[in-house]
């Protein structure tokens, strides 16, 4: 094995597309084996040095990442064997323009692999000292953390290993090759003025020591952009472009797809409105236009009392088979994906087929569903925990269930249609739950109903109180002839 160091002139840079669970959820994609493209080695820089975003140009995304530098020649070697193969890790920086991507169609060569775009190091920490399911990759933008992740089974899609393993099917990884182990969430632009770190460490293995690559630093700075259009493609851009390199439409200032959950977001104003609007007086109007079958049936509240105003934020549990759960059930399945990606003012709508076994929920997911500002969870099965959890955030279920997911369902995915308590739901979806049930409101005609319930609410509450004098409810309930000018003149009186 060479003697550790980062090397200055890589022979092979490989990079990996997507590993990290983070980055997958994010991006809305989880790729089912590893998938690789190639830097040149030109493309190396150290600590402090600057990177040129091109003038003209304005997408120049920065990617933290965990370099493997190859130690001893790899080929054919198995996931058990491949990190002794490893010399050691360092930080690394897989810088990318994507205003030439769309021009890669996919090789990335001049989107990835331009001078200054693969920034390594400074120091190397000894594979030996630092096993691979143990380090951590932080990156500052400015000052400030921009990602934080790590290596454990948890966090990543494939191990290390694996990859090492992986590649050397089919090529050798001799000394001194270098491999861009992915990103995680959070990568992000930046622009000219913009200073990025990127750190990985471990905790010594040997003597409990904390290791550390320090931290790789690099500058953005404006260079030159007088791209030759009769001698290859120009910089451009789209709106698909410009999402992938910023993270997200909101972090881009992009508008919500229409249709989108968050472009359905409910104001303040009508949050207040439906808060105040009983499902009963909602299902009656939904029921004049039309609307029979928008009860979740079977699911009461944890907690009496409890109220629940929110867009939908779905997740379907398909029923247990061994292999699936094997599959689909561990690490980070299809339910802890839905439940890191829930914004603000969302309901969590879990289609259980009913199947009451089982808990689909229990504490630590609602605490992470109230963190992330859900206002409630709905389930057509059972809950765990449901002491703890009812004091956490409002869960309307059909029952209560000590087990354990795996013994009736399989997480399998989110952000689709689901069937919960023989009702629809659709993502973006409206639902308003209270004491009497759970019901769902297409958006589009959601402030046409809860402005016509509360309307009928005040028109009862009137009718009530001339009941409560003793007067029958013949013509007075609804109000017609005398009794409707008498409210009518009421109500102009308010």
């Amino acid at each position: 094995m060479s003697t550790p160091g980062v090397p200055a002139r890589p022979g092979k840079i490989i990079a990996v597309h997507v590993a990290y669970e983070s980055r997958a959820a994010q991006r809305g994609k989880r790729p089912a084996q590893p998938s690789y493209f190639l830097k040149a080695g030109s493309s190396v820089a150290a600590t402090g040095e600057t990177i040129e975003r091109p003038a003209g140009t304005s997408l120049l995304a920065f990617e933290g990442e965990i370099a493997v530098v190859i130690g001893a020649t790899a080929r054919r070697v198995t996931e058990a064997e491949a990190w002794s193969h490893v010399a050691g890790v360092t930080a690394s920086n897989d810088f990318g323009l994507y205003d030439m991507k769309a021009a890669d169609k996919g090789s990335n060569v001049r989107s990835k692999s331009r001078d200054g775009f693969t920034p390594l190091g400074p120091e190397l920490i000894p594979a030996a000292e630092a096993g691979p399911d143990s380090l951590r990759i932080r990156t500052w933008v400015n000052g400030e953390v921009a990602q934080d992740d790590g290596t454990s089974a948890r966090q990543l899609i494939f191990s290390l290993p694996r990859i090492i393993a992986d590649l050397s099917q089919h090529l050798s990884l001799e000394p001194d090759d270098v491999i861009l182990t992915g990103t995680p969430a959070g990568s992000s632009v930046v622009a000219p003025g913009d200073t990025v770190e990127v750190e990985v460490t471990a905790t010594s293995a040997q003597t409990g020591a904390q290791l550390s690559s320090g931290r790789l630093t690099t500058t953005v700075v404006e260079g030159p952009g007088d791209f030759d259009a009769e001698l290859g493609s120009l910089p451009a851009i789209d709106e698909s472009l410009t999402v992938d390199a910023w993270g997200s439409r909101e972090a881009a200032g992009l508008a919500p797809e229409p249709g989108s959950a968050s472009a359905s977001a409910l104001d303040e104003g009508l949050v207040a409105k439906l808060t105040e609007a009983p499902t009963a007086g909602l299902s009656a109007q939904l029921r004049a236009r039309g609307l029979n079958n928008v009860v979740i049936e079977g699911v009461a509240p944890l907690e009496p009392g409890s109220k629940i105003v929110g867009t939908a934020k779905t997740l379907r549990f398909v029923p247990n088979r061994e292999d699936l759960f094997k599959s689909h059930g561990g690490g980070y399945n299809a339910q802890k994906r839905a439940f890191d990606s829930i914004r603000p003012g969302e309901v969590v709508v879990i289609e259980a087929r009913g199947e009451s076994g089982s808990g689909t929920l229990g504490d630590i997911l609602a605490l992470r569903a109230k963190s992330q500002g859900a206002t409630g969870v709905i389930t057509d099965g059972g809950v765990r925990d449901s002491a703890e959890v009812a004091g956490i955030l409002p869960v309307f279920a059909t029952a209560k269930n000590p087990a354990v997911l795996g013994r009736r369902h399989v997480p399998w995915e989110s952000d689709v249609a689901v069937a919960c308590g023989n009702a629809t739901v659709l993502p973006g979806d409206v639902i308003v739950a209270d004491d009497d049930g759970a019901i769902v409101i297409p958006r589009d005609l959601v402030e046409e109903v809860v402005d016509a319930a509360l309307a009928k609410e005040t028109e009862d509450g009137w009718v009530a109180e001339q009941v409560a004098a003793g007067h029958p409810i013949e013509g007075l309930f609804p109000p017609k002839g005398e009794w409707k000018a008498k409210f009518e003149d009421w109500k102009a009186s308010r």
